[in-house]
């Protein structure tokens, strides 16, 4: 049976300006190979209502999961929850668990408990909440899309609750074999090599170090057989390979 797929949905004007730049796509990424969890592709867009709603409908039909991270928060550009339960078709209010979730965390500090505050406590009523340990405000799962904060800290302590009652697959392991050649003198073998292992992912990584040229190739697969009997084709073929 093959793995859960997945896409992530990166929601920013200031990703998209160059301002801040994002981590969480490379974490989600290593974390969902150990899941065994398939990432398909990464969107990257801006706070834009319409753009929002209509990612997350096209993402959502085509993959199992869909992870999102930013624009949840209480200023007037966060508007992805909204988003997000418009575009899964739910409605959207403050509900009284989240609400209870951030009233302790402020009163613990003696901090009030305003209305942009509140927003947070904004979650669709069907949605199951992502427990927030670092600051409380809480993410929410619907249907099969995942809705994270964007800083980073906060988004890898969510995804590490969430990750926790998502069911995965076979994991994904890789070995990487580094070869003093280009690009070009090894092309015809690696063709090759794809097309007999369909179900090994074959890359190579061209590099210049000053000197002459490397190329790193790595074999991805969840089938250690495939990817043992891949591995001992590049050796034969490159006795002089590096792993």
């Amino acid at each position: 049976m093959p793995n859960p797929t997945a896409a992530m949905i990166v929601i920013g004007d200031e990703i998209l300006s160059g301002r801040t730049r994002d981590s969480n796509a490379h974490h989600l990424a290593g974390r969902l190979a150990i899941q065994g969890i398939d990432l398909r592709e990464v969107r990257f867009i801006g706070d834009d209502r319409a753009t929002i709603i209509a990612t997350v409908q096209e993402l959502s039909a085509q993959r199992d999961h869909v992870f999102t991270s930013g624009g949840i928060g209480p200023t007037h550009d966060d508007i992805t929850a909204d988003c997000v339960a418009e575009a899964m078709g739910a409605s959207i209010d403050v509900r009284d668990d989240a609400r209870a979730v951030l009233q302790a965390y402020y009163d613990a500090r003696g901090t009030e408990m305003n209305g942009a505050r509140l927003r947070m406590a904004r979650i669709p009523g069907e949605a199951t909440l992502i427990d927030n340990p670092v600051s409380a405000a809480p993410g929410f799962s619907l249907g099969n899309v995942h809705v994270m904060a964007g800083v980073p800290r906060i988004f890898e302590a969510m995804l590490d609750g969430l990750l926790r009652r998502v069911e995965g697959g076979r994991q994904v392991t890789s070995r990487s074999f580094l070869l003093d050649r280009g690009e070009g003198d090894i092309a015809d073998i690696l063709r090759q090599l794809a097309g007999d292992h369909p179900d090994v992912s074959i890359g190579s990584y061209p590099a210049w170090t000053g000197a002459g040229y490397q190329v790193a190739v790595v074999v991805r697969s969840a089938e250690a057989g495939d990817l043992d009997a891949v591995a001992t084709k590049l050796r034969e073929a490159f006795p002089e390979a590096r792993e």
